[in-house]
């Protein structure tokens, strides 16, 4: 069996981190400048760039992202958290084979 079809997990630090940096690139900033428990649309996200990260954010984790999320999980902690556990839960329904 191939490890390449492996979908690699992440925790919600790694990202974090992620996100962080991404965002900062989109918007300009440094990542140091984040708050990851500031609302995304503080920083004047709009929805174009709020589908992007989702996107970005997508091919980074292996599976595809709602932009919805970001309504739902409106913090950079927040949505980790919740990435993290999509993340670990697609592993988990790969090898249940």
């Amino acid at each position: 069996m191939s490890s390449s079809n492996r979908i690699p997990t992440y925790t919600a630090e790694e990202i974090q981190t992620w996100l962080t940096s991404h965002l900062a690139e989109l918007l300009g900033v440094k990542a140091e400048e984040i708050d990851i428990k500031a609302p995304l649309d503080s920083y004047g996200l709009d929805s174009a760039q709020g589908m992007l990260l989702a996107a970005k954010a997508g091919k980074f984790l292996g599976f595809q992202l709602s932009p919805l999320l970001l309504w739902h999980y409106p913090t950079i902690e927040l949505l980790s958290q919740r990435l993290a556990e999509e993340s670990q839960a697609d592993e988990s329904e790969v090898f249940e084979i």
